[in-house]
């Protein structure tokens, strides 16, 4: 699998490999799984060329960390790059008040205390340290600084000032320090990182769901910014929580909820041309967003070996050039966007 190296003017270099590994549905996330599945799940990742590994704490409530140090630290510290999160403190409680219930599976018993401050932020990265068994980390994301998580622009603003404030300033310490390498945020929303992209020196950002197939709109504002500041883009959510896997099926999920009408119609409208061009979805989804100049690496996160190595495959799949001009002749791809070539 090929790497992009990112690298900022007084920055270490970074080297992502095309797909990196994405670990929440390692947490037990929909469903439970062992840890020996999680175990071998990262050793298929491993073995298919993935090196760039990305977790954070609200992951299984701390499962995540737990299981992909277990494995990390079976392999060379400098072959990975690694990054997890901080803006959320778990906080020990009652089985039935812990987070998550009916979405994280046998998991333990934690609430969520949001906490962007200078030191929340520290005390977030010293348990994630405890929890992997890592000695330190490459990258860390504010996580889930945007009103989708937080339930307005109002809050949002209140949490990202806090962090400008606080925690920002304690990633800036670390980094100059070089206890890590990169800071940024991890994100559902592009408007969240253009905000951040102004009011702070990030390196980063893990955007999730934002630039697919099915949205582009990072193209007019975000995109164009950090390729002028030099701000390298992980994305995460290719897949739109499920309906570009899946397809306009019943029951399909877009944006961690069902898939309204409007998203079933153009995802069915993408899946005609798929069928005039012998092209998997699933494949036309993974490969899409790999060819702006700005994404460093897609993470499209697996439960099992089976998706881990399958995820190799969507990537190594030959798509024609006439397919993504037919989206656009359709008006289903913004023509702005970037094709892909050939990404082996």
């Amino acid at each position: 699998m090929r790497t992009k190296t990112w690298k900022r003017q007084g920055s270490d270099a970074l080297a992502f490999s095309t797909l990196g590994c994405g670990t929440a549905p390692l947490g037990n996330l929909y469903a439970a799984i062992s840890d020996e599945e999680a175990h071998e799940t990262l050793r298929t990742a491993w073995e298919a060329g993935m090196r760039y590994f990305d977790t954070a704490p609200q992951y299984g409530l701390g499962n995540a960390e737990r299981r992909l140090g277990r494995f990390l630290r079976t392999v060379p510290r400098d072959q990975f790059v690694l990054s997890t999160k901080v803006g959320r403190l778990l906080k020990s409680c009652l089985p039935d008040q812990r987070l998550g219930i009916g979405k994280w599976f046998e998991v333990p018993s934690r609430r969520e205390v949001f906490d962007y401050s200078y030191d929340g932020v520290l005390r977030s990265i010293e348990f994630s340290l405890e929890r992997t068994g890592l000695d330190r980390f490459d990258i860390i994301f504010a996580h889930d600084l945007d009103a989708f998580t937080h339930g307005s622009t109002d809050a949002r603003d209140h949490y990202i000032e806090q962090f400008v404030s606080g925690g920002y300033k304690a990633l800036i310490d670390l980094r100059e320090q070089g206890v890590i390498s990169a800071i940024g945020a991890g994100v559902n929303e592009w408007q969240a990182c253009s905000i951040l992209a102004e009011r702070c020196d990030m390196d980063l950002f893990l955007l999730a769901g934002r630039y697919t197939l099915l949205e582009q709109e990072p193209l007019t504002r975000l995109f164009p910014l950090c390729c002028d500041r030099g701000i390298g883009i992980v994305l995460g959510g290719a897949f739109n929580s499920g309906i570009l896997a899946t397809g306009a099926k019943a029951g399909a999920w877009f944006n961690y909820n069902p898939a309204p009408p409007e998203v079933l119609d153009r995802v069915r409208r993408i899946e005609e041309v798929c069928a005039l061009h012998n092209v998997r979805l699933i494949e036309a989804a993974l490969q899409f967003p790999l060819a702006h100049p700005a994404v460093v690496t897609l993470i499209p996160g697996a439960k099992n070996p089976t998706e881990a190595r399958g995820a190799l495959d969507l990537l190594h799949a030959k798509i024609p050039a006439a397919f993504w001009a037919e989206l656009i002749v359709r008006e289903l791809l913004d023509p702005a966007a970037p094709i892909p070539g050939d990404l082996r």
